[in-house]
């Protein structure tokens, strides 16, 4: 019972050291061997950071957030997931090019774009979902056969493996064996005592060349009376060069997973800005979301003022008799009505903040004073009195030499016309040329077991050997061994060729059909992409143009409607018309208001998207890649706001 138990507990034991998983922890030795058990200990990769930076907390007073649209971005960059998560990804790559050098073949690159959040629904930004999306996504559209990341599979001839391969064995052995006959070991069971030792070093290089150096010894004991030397120490040093002619040949060869390899660190790098500058659009437009949805907040108040002061009006009109009182049931309603629509403007101004806040935080809902603090938009929306006029090529211009993803494109091409090279190497016969260098050596101890001579004669009985009576050259220890091999007493030499020549090479001919297809594909897919971007240029430029134009007729519009408001309120008050055409007034010029501020979000989100499809939104919001990438705006946050005591 005690053995079961113990048993058991050991079972519950090891189970559980299996279980847990050993955190990585930085090395700090030091020394003269610590570099050399760098290279075979894990790199320490720093956990993430959830905190959220300081700039938020300069940023709020007395509950209140002041940001604008300058602080909005500094904060995403410094604590976007999205940006955050596309920050490994060079790193990422860097570990691609450490494979690389080392003649290994390459993991892959994620290239996936995250869109960001979306903003609070409201009928008063229901236009600017009409300008569609203002990024691409690269895993989505016609475009994800040559955005969608590098393959992983490095198809064509084998590369060397080019970081330098030390072994080392050891073995030492026992063994007995029956023999049928004397003749040769001298005794019917040889009895073998035997240490073979050695290391061998091996190293790949770029032109197709491998070259090993092995070094082998061999220290035998037996009970065999024909040797002449017991123990024995043989040796044999040797130096192989193995070089390919044809498949395999060739620095551009064997060099092009390095090349593809950092290649994809460039496309990281891409990748990395073309998600900061999604990022950066995505908190433009919840950021002016928030300025559209307060504006459209006010408009909601100044109708609840507008109706209340006439539901007052009508209060004390009715009581002098000059109305009949169910226009004061009629103001009331509408008094009522205006009050849910205002109630209906402040929730969806409450969700936009928490979106804005979950956008610029890491952490910001679990922090109690952050989901409390209201934000308070201090950049409002403006709309020039005239938009610059810049033809239209030109942005299409900007868009194809900006825009991260064409140039991510044309690494991908580049990147498949160097892969193309390993298959076209593995279409060609297999030719090596080889040559061999062995030294040999012997050396030992004279033998002491008794033999019988092979005339036959005893001389009172059987005959031991004298260092005389062997070959003195062989007499001696290890010493004797390496004089040996370095004075090359025994070489060994060899040289020859090898030629395969498959037969009909289909294989070989079918994938290099497939990647010349693929290369047409991803061309076709890069001519996709660019008659995409001029089409998303021309479409902006559009859109913008419309907005513009919606905008000047809807200020116009509301302009126009509040003139007829005062005019129908002066004909109501003289008794020349009902309170119904008040209130249809009153109503329409809301909803000119709403009109107004629904064309001036557009027109903002309009603007943004040109700068996204041209490429030009992080020059435009002067954004930083190199502040991006290490998580630290430079640029304080902007200066609180002046409250005056009244």
């Amino acid at each position: 019972m005690r053995k079961r138990t113990a048993f058991y507990l050991l079972l519950a034991l090891a189970s559980d050291a299996f279980a847990q998983v050993a955190e990585i922890k930085p090395y700090t030795g030091t020394g003269f061997w610590s570099h050399f058990k760098r290279s075979y200990l894990p790199r320490y990769s720093p956990p993430v950071d959830y905190a959220n930076s300081n700039r938020l907390d300069s940023l709020m007073r007395a509950g209140r957030i002041y940001l604008s649209l300058e602080d909005a971005i500094a904060l995403a960059l410094e604590n976007s997931l999205d940006i955050e998560l596309a920050r490994y990804n060079p790193k990422l790559a860097d570990s691609d090019v450490l494979r690389a050098n080392a003649g290994s073949l390459l993991r892959g690159l994620n290239s996936n774009i995250s869109q960001g959040f979306s903003s609070a629904s409201s009928g008063v930004l229901g236009g600017a979902n009409a300008l569609g999306s203002v990024g691409s996504s690269s895993n989505t559209g016609s475009q994800a056969g040559v955005l969608s990341g590098v393959s992983v599979q490095l198809a064509g001839s084998s590369i060397p493996n080019l970081d330098p391969v030390f072994n080392l064995f050891v073995q030492r052995g026992h063994n007995t064996s029956p023999q049928p006959s004397s003749f040769v070991t001298g005794t019917n069971f040889l009895v073998s005592q035997y240490t073979v030792s050695g290391y061998s070093f091996s190293q790949g290089f770029l032109t197709g060349t491998n070259v090993s150096f092995t070094m082998q010894n061999q220290t035998l004991r037996q009970n065999s009376p024909n040797n002449d030397f017991n123990p024995s120490t043989t040796a044999n040093a040797q130096i192989q060069i193995t070089q390919n002619l044809l498949q395999g040949f060739g620095l551009a060869v064997n060099k092009r997973a390095i090349r593809i390899a950092r290649n994809n660190r460039h496309v990281a790098d891409l990748v990395f800005k073309q998600q900061v500058m999604v990022t950066v659009a995505n908190i433009t437009n919840l950021y002016y979301d928030l300025v559209t949805l307060n504006e459209n907040l006010k408009v909601q108040q100044q109708a609840l003022e507008l109706n209340q002061k006439l539901y007052e009006d009508n209060k004390r009109r009715a009581a002098l008799g000059a109305i009949a009182p169910i226009d004061i049931v009629q103001a009331e309603a509408e008094m009522t009505a205006a009050q849910q629509q205002v109630t209906d403007a402040e929730t969806l101004v409450l969700q936009q903040e928490m979106i804005l806040k979950n956008a610029l935080t890491r952490s910001g809902v679990d922090s109690l004073s952050v989901v409390d603090a209201r934000i308070v938009p201090t950049t409002p929306i403006r709309v020039p009195e005239k938009d610059a006029v810049q033809p239209v090529q030109d942005l299409v211009a900007e868009a194809l030499a900006d825009r991260p993803d064409v140039e991510q494109s044309r690494v991908n091409l580049e990147n498949s016309k160097i892969s193309m090279q390993g298959t076209r190497s593995a279409a060609l016969p297999v030719l090596q040329a080889f040559a061999t260098l062995q030294n040999n050596a012997l050396a030992g101890d004279v033998n002491s077991v008794p033999f019988v001579s092979a005339t036959g004669e005893t001389s009172g009985g059987q005959l031991v050997r004298t260092p005389g009576s062997v070959n003195q050259f062989f007499l001696g220890g290890y010493g004797t061994v390496l004089s040996q091999l370095f004075a090359r007493n025994f070489p060994n030499y060899s040289a020859g060729f090898q030629l395969s020549i498959p037969i009909r090479n289909r294989a070989a001919q079918a994938d290099l059909i497939r990647d010349q297809l693929n290369l047409r594909q991803q061309q076709i897919q890069d001519r996709q992409l660019q008659n995409n971007v001029r089409m998303n240029v021309l479409n902006a430029r559009i859109a913008m143009q419309q907005a513009r134009a919606a905008y000047d007729t809807s200020v116009k519009a509301r302009m126009l409607q509040e003139q007829t408001l005062n005019g129908a309120r002066r004909r109501y008050q003289l008794g020349t018309s009902s309170f119904l055409d008040v209130v249809i007034v009153q109503r329409d010029l809301v909803t000119r208001q709403q009109a107004e501020v629904t064309a001036m979000n557009s027109y903002i989100r309009a603007k943004t998207n040109l700068e996204l499809v041209t490429g030009e939104i992080l020059r435009d919001h002067d954004v930083s890649i190199e502040e991006a990438y290490a998580g630290v705006v430079k640029r304080p946050p902007s200066p609180l706001p002046v409250i005056e005591n009244k």
